[in-house]
């Protein structure tokens, strides 16, 4: 019953700002009452007696003034920093200065050099007060922490120091921590001198001999790591020594992800080991681009999708409509948005981009100004096994939205493509680059006047994405649970990673930049080999490859390469504004070659003739070549019509 009475007062934000305001002004009062007295007592006088009414209303007038100016009620009392010393400072110095001039309306003015004194002593005295009184309130504060703390049984973890990041969590989120965890100290990297910062101590070690008896000594369960970039500094050094000692690893959310789930902090995960960059973007520029637009998502249930309508949400969009073919996951995310932006206006259509009637009906009804096309089959091995789906879904559905686009006034189109589509390998890759052939020749047959329209045509190509739907990551946690083995199909195989909210945030900029007709490639950084990836997984699980889990290797996949391209061999890249944004210089198709092909190779795939298809799509794309498919020998076929180039 305590335990509880003192958890639920701890829960509290703060203590009503009207308390500590007037037990600010008692004490205020109490000190120039107590400066007068002193001034008697050292005089062994008894002058200030005579004027002591006039002094108490002065002082409470001059004090309630000054703290209502400063406002030293209204922080935080256990986040109070030296910012809020200062602030109290000010408040007793404008005190005494108005108290200095009210004197000389008392009915018996003190002597000049008496309230001079009396000012000082009052100027020390309230400080002392109001700080004392901040510091008994923290005092308490901290005791009852600790006392709820010890009466649960709360993992005992040790933060990170790493310079200024982890001084501000003293003031700021270490309270939300305490009520999960036990905090044990400091942990620094550099140093083994013992020191301390605020109340906890701070514990240096450089080898892993020295992290395993302290972890055994203060029972420390977890380490938790103040950002990003600490963890991507300490990958070979405390990260090592945590997964050798097993030892969680913890990271501090950023304040978004916090207000949604401030219980529990989240663990280092795979993706924040990745040895890249941070990207940054032109936020205000972005903001610009889309704010109090009528905004269209297509494919908004997928993890690309879905992300891009939550930053789109951010950026201040005026209207969203949100295009799925998938009911739970589209009602998923509706639930999601809703809750989160409620001050938006959103729809959520179940359809589908093939149907042309349908999507006609919602360009009608709702006249975007800004359509983002993520909607996509994007599984190499079951497009492989069904090439007219493909063709049907990632051709017909982006001409489809494209062309609706250019009928409704749409501003600008942009096109989610993949690295697959740069000298394909198999038909999902082709499916798509014959997509980008398809939105290119529209958008320049629009610029150079031969076709009606306003619409501005942009494509983002980029490679996986960590921890989307169905990709490699997922995979593996779901083979981590069940104990292995973990599945890779070849032991040299790499790809390029990024993760979600980094790929939609490089889309939003090269919308934004977009000025028609380009293809914008992405800096995904340095390749990673999956089997690498792998073996980092089962070392962030406390385990060993080889020995607590298996790595077993299956064999590429029909339509896999060993390494993706982000380029094409005949293309060259031109910088933009951001370094993580480049522009392909691609090769030009006539709107008029490129249209009659679309419409027989949509038709061919309608009739569902599967040789047909794929013959068609080599033959509209000279580069695709088939890797460890049933259709490779379609390569050696000759006579293929190229479509001209211009």
């Amino acid at each position: 019953m305590e335990n509880n009475f003192f958890s639920k007062l701890l829960q509290l934000p703060y203590l009503n700002r009207w308390l500590i305001f007037i037990s600010d002004l008692f004490l205020s009062v109490s000190s120039t009452v107590i400066s007068f007295l002193v001034i008697d007592l050292i005089l062994m006088a008894t002058s200030s007696i005579r004027f002591m009414a006039p002094v108490l209303f002065a002082s409470t007038l001059c004090s309630a003034i000054s703290f209502l100016f400063f406002q030293t009620y209204k922080g935080v009392i256990r986040h109070s920093t030296f910012v809020e010393a200062g602030r109290i400072g000010l408040a007793s110095l404008l005190k005494a200065a108005g108290l200095f001039p009210a004197a000389f309306f008392f009915p018996e003015t003190p002597d000049t050099p008496y309230l001079f004194v009396a000012a000082i002593i009052d100027v020390s005295i309230t400080f002392f007060m109001l700080i004392f009184l901040r510091v008994v309130l923290i005092s308490i504060y901290n005791q009852m922490v600790d006392g709820v703390n010890n009466r649960t049984e709360r993992d005992r973890l040790l933060i990170l120091d790493s310079g200024p990041r982890s001084v501000s969590l003293i003031g700021s989120s270490l309270a939300a921590i305490e009520r999960n965890y036990r905090i044990a100290g400091f942990l620094n990297m550099d140093h083994t001198h013992a020191l301390r910062m605020g109340k906890y101590r701070t514990y240096g070690i450089k080898k892993q001999e020295e992290f395993d008896r302290l972890t055994v000594r203060l029972n420390v369960k977890a380490v938790l790591f103040p950002d990003y970039k600490s963890v991507k500094k300490e990958q070979e050094q405390l990260i090592r020594f945590c997964e050798k000692r097993k030892v969680r690893m913890l990271i501090l959310p950023s304040i978004d992800e916090w207000r949604e789930n401030n219980k529990y902090l989240p663990e280092v995960r795979i993706e924040d080991l990745l040895n890249r960059e941070e990207i940054r973007i032109n936020l205000a520029e972005i903001v610009s681009h889309l704010q109090n637009k009528v905004i269209l998502v297509t494919g908004a249930a997928g993890s690309i999708g879905g992300e891009l309508s939550r930053q789109v949400c951010r950026l201040g969009a005026k209207q969203l409509i949100l295009i799925d073919n998938a009911e739970t996951p589209l009602h998923n995310i509706r639930l999601e948005l809703e809750e989160k932006f409620p001050e938006i206006k959103f729809h959520f259509i179940i359809g589908d981009v093939r149907i042309r009637e349908r999507m006609e009906n919602l360009f009608a009804r709702f006249y975007p100004q800004v359509v983002f096309h993520a909607a996509a089959y994007k599984h190499v091995p079951l497009m492989e096994e069904n090439p007219c789906e493909a063709v049907l879904s990632n051709v017909g559905g982006t001409v489809n939205i494209a062309d609706l686009s250019v009928k409704y006034g749409v501003e600008q189109f942009v096109m989610i493509s993949t690295d697959k589509a740069v000298n394909p390998a198999n038909v999902m890759g082709a499916s798509k680059r014959m997509a980008e052939i398809y939105i290119q020749s529209l958008g320049l047959s629009i610029s150079q006047g031969r076709k009606e329209g306003i619409t501005r045509f942009t494509t983002t190509r980029f490679g996986n994405v960590l921890g989307s739907n169905g990709s490699v990551i997922p995979r593996f946690r779901e083979q981590l649970r069940k104990g292995g083995p973990l599945t890779v199909t070849h032991p040299d195989i790499i790809r390029y990673f990024m993760t979600i909210p980094e790929a939609c945030s490089l889309v939003l900029e090269a919308a934004s930049i977009g000025e028609g007709n380009e293809i914008f490639i992405f800096d995904m950084g340095e390749p990673v080999k999956i089997a690498d990836l792998a073996r980092r997984m089962i070392e962030l699980a406390g385990m060993e490859p080889g020995k607590d889990i298996q790595i077993a290797y299956t064999g590429l996949r029909p339509g896999e390469k060993l390494y993706e391209e982000l380029l094409a061999t005949k293309e060259n890249a031109l910088p933009t504004s951001n370094p993580k944004i480049c522009k392909a210089r691609v090769r030009e198709y006539d709107y008029a070659d490129v249209l009659p092909q679309i419409l027989a190779l949509c038709e061919t795939a309608r009739n569902v003739d599967v040789t047909e298809t794929v013959r068609q799509l080599k033959t509209a794309i000279p580069e695709f070549r088939s890797k460890q498919s049933s259709y490779e020998y379609l390569d050696a076929e000759t006579g293929y019509r190229i479509l001209k180039k211009r």
